[in-house]
């Protein structure tokens, strides 16, 4: 793979905050290597380096003051009828800025159809006033070239505007897209009823001392409105409505005390990064992250919030704080560890990652599945070997466990005690007990091992009873069993069933799938629909955890892969960025600026990198969700492979085979919401095939010889 020079393009733009000054201004820098350290460190927004090029923001990032912005207030007279070309009898339009008039428009028009007496007697305009009048064709153009770059005010806008647009329609003008502010929208926001019966132009323009008197003539009703409208305002200001984007969303139903709030954005960064809002004790309060931080925040401040919890929240934050970050990936990532570093109380995901379940298939004298929530080194005896179709490189034996006499597996086969067991092996993690469980019952109803939930001993206790699932044949009761010697057949039987859930966890799922696969059919054949589900929805969690267990173990066995992922080419963008996962943690991230050598910075990357200590596979170092991510973003087509310490391993039959009976499975879940929210909700990846992407890397297919490895290559 060639991951070569690209040709110059400006460098990426990152905002830097200096203390003491007026305005914001941004810095153009290149990014370096930024390493991820733990949680608990504290970070820095970046500074602008010396001999930095300043560059003022723009005003759709900084806001328009309101008194910098140019009004139109407007105003129609028409025949009385629906909005078209022929019903417009007069327009008139003050411009005003900064509380001063800069302009006014005014012209009669001809609708082509006579005044209706009521209208005339209403507005004073009669048929034989407009019969020399201009038509509205005529009219239009000059009106929009008085419009342009105006925010439009009108009261009761829907009316005017809707004429406006009808007219223009009808003739094939493009309508000029102005912003369009509505006084009584705004009025019903500020005006109580204690203070006006109602929200009339005329009522209005008494209430606060108009200096022209609407007299339904247009452009004595803008200047009417005119004044309106500064009245509003001068109400809006305590609220926080200060700036034109303010102005736009006044009208929105949000509480004046969340609204005036709005000001804790100012500042943020409009990059990729984190946000957190704090507490009156500084206390983080909600975590979350966007790809444009000020924007996302100012979002919150709007009616576009509707989360009840959110609001709340609003009302006691005090501030908010921003990490900025390189890359989405690197916010998306410090977002998950910021929420398991604070557990903020608004937020409701990602809280607890020690709570995501394994099913674990225990290591003892008589196995047995259980749902944990960590992981203890996997081991298989030596009696059982490696498992059929597993290779050397997929063996997960890191360290051997001992029983509760301190004899490991190995130790008791030397010593001529039977070890013919298999040690402890997991799949997940699970995003709920509800979804672990169902798998273990997947397990259970497909292979006859134990299902009680003691610790057996191993010989059993004379006048030891065995439960009922003895009688059914659906257990080889290891409980009753006189003898724990070998040839004893129980005993033979419960570790042929463990050795079945051993290869079904690592190796070749088709023990569980294939007859679960037979019984739906067969209940569904039998129109036992429910049943059928319920059998459905157990598949779907085996397989879940099963694919988990292959992709995390992956890269729990990985003390280093680096990846790149080519950026984006556009102004102030393109290059490589650079990503270094060690044990399934994110250990750092960089982006190589358009035209560097990106070796450069992946070296630098490397040697910057946070250490990682080796976790306990199949679980990763890093919260299971951040693995999650990380295989997320690494099976992107777009993605390269660098260098890795480990290749990708998988089994020829594993759990990534039955791809699409996983997806129909949890497609149908889904449907039915059979499962809970957790599982509807929550990230999730679907099992995808190793090395089905673009980018040069070795595959080594578990269970076959040397000679079958294979080499993908860029398409």
């Amino acid at each position: 793979m060639h991951l070569g020079p690209e040709p110059p393009a400006r460098p990426a733009l990152s905002t830097g905050l200096s203390e003491g000054l007026d305005s914001v201004t941004v810095v153009r820098q290149d990014l370096g290597a930024r390493p991820l350290n733990h949680p608990g460190t504290q970070l820095r927004r970046p500074e602008a380096t010396p001999g930095g090029t300043p560059v003022q923001l723009g005003l759709d990032e900084l806001g328009t003051p309101l008194h910098e912005v140019t009004f139109v207030v407007l105003d129609l007279e028409t025949t009385g009828g629906k909005p078209g070309a022929e019903e417009i009898t007069e327009i008139g339009a003050v411009k005003v800025r900064g509380g001063e008039v800069v302009g006014e428009f005014q012209t009669l028009v001809n609708p082509g159809v006579p005044v209706p007496p009521r209208i005339a007697v209403l507005t004073g305009i009669t048929t034989a006033m407009v019969v020399d009048a201009p038509r509205i064709r005529e009219v239009l153009p000059s009106f929009w070239e008085f419009i342009h770059g105006a925010v439009l005010v009108a009261h009761n806008a829907s009316f005017d505007i809707g004429h406006l647009k009808a007219a223009a329609s009808a003739m094939d003008l493009a309508w000029p897209g102005n912003r369009v502010v509505d006084t009584v929208a705004l009025a019903r926001r500020v005006v109580t009823r204690d203070e006006a019966p109602n929200h009339k132009l005329s009522t209005l323009a008494a209430l606060f001392r108009a200096t022209t008197t609407p007299e339904h003539r247009a452009l004595a009703d803008a200047r009417a409105t005119v004044d309106v409208l500064h009245a509003l305002l001068g109400r809006l200001a305590p609220w926080g409505i200060t700036h034109l984007e303010d102005l736009t969303t006044a009208t929105d139903p949000v509480p004046p005390e969340v609204r005036r709030k709005k000001g804790l954005a100012a500042g943020l960064p409009s990059g990729p990064g984190v946000y957190l809002f704090h507490g009156p004790g500084d206390e983080v309060l909600y975590v979350g992250t966007s790809v444009d931080v000020r924007k996302r925040v100012q979002s919150y401040f709007t009616a576009s919030e509707k989360r009840r919890r959110m609001t709340e929240m609003l009302r006691i934050a005090e501030r908010v704080s921003a990490v900025p970050c390189a890359t989405r990936l690197e916010a998306r990532v410090r977002e998950l560890r910021l929420i398991t570093q604070h557990s903020p109380r608004y937020n409701r995901r990602s809280r607890f990652p020690e709570r995501m379940p394994w099913v674990r298939l225990t290591d003892e004298d008589h196995p047995r599945l259980s749902v944990v929530n960590r992981t203890v080194p996997e081991s298989v005896a030596p009696a059982v070997g490696r498992v059929e179709g597993q290779s050397e490189s997929a063996d997960v034996s890191r360290t051997e466990p001992a029983d509760r006499s301190g004899v490991g597996a190995s130790q008791r086969g030397a010593l001529g005690e039977p070890s013919g067991r298999p040690g402890a092996v997991h799949i997940g993690p699970f995003l709920s007990r509800r979804t672990a469980q169902l798998a273990v019952e997947a397990v259970q109803g497909a292979i006859d091992l134990r299902q009680c939930t003691r610790r057996l001993p191993r010989v059993a206790p004379a006048g030891t009873s065995a439960c009922q699932l003895l009688d059914l044949g659906r257990c080889s009761g290891p409980c009753v069993a006189p003898q724990g010697a070998e040839g004893d057949p129980a005993r033979e039987q419960h570790d042929a069933a463990a050795r079945a859930v051993l290869n079904a966890f690592t190796t070749s799922p088709g023990a569980v799938v294939e007859p679960m696969l037979a019984r739906i059919a067969r209940l569904a054949q039998e129109e036992r629909y429910e049943q059928a589900a319920t059998e459905r929805d157990r598949l779907a969690a085996f397989l879940e955890g099963t694919a988990r267990r292959e992709r995390f173990q992956q890269l729990a066995l990985c003390s280093e892969l680096v990846a790149a992922r080519r950026v984006p080419s556009g102004p102030g963008t393109g290059g490589w960025e650079i990503v270094v996962v060690r044990y399934g943690r994110l250990a750092g991230t960089a982006v190589a600026p358009a035209g560097t050598d990106p070796y450069l910075t992946i070296d630098a990357a490397t040697a910057t990198a946070e250490h990682v200590d080796p976790p306990v596979a199949p679980a990763t170092a890093a919260h299971p969700e951040e693995t999650l991510i990380l295989l997320d973003w690494l099976a992107d087509p777009h993605v390269r492979l660098v260098r890795t310490t480990r290749p990708a391993t998988c089994a020829v039959r594993g759990a990534q085979s039955y791809a699409t009976v996983s997806d129909q499975a949890r497609r149908g879940r889904a449907t039915t919401a059979t499962i809970g929210d957790d599982d509807r909700t929550r990230h999730d990846v679907a099992p995808v095939p190793v090395g089905a992407r673009p980018g040069r890397m070795v595959l080594e297919t578990a269970g076959t010889a040397p000679a079958a490895r294979h080499e993908r290559t860029p398409r």
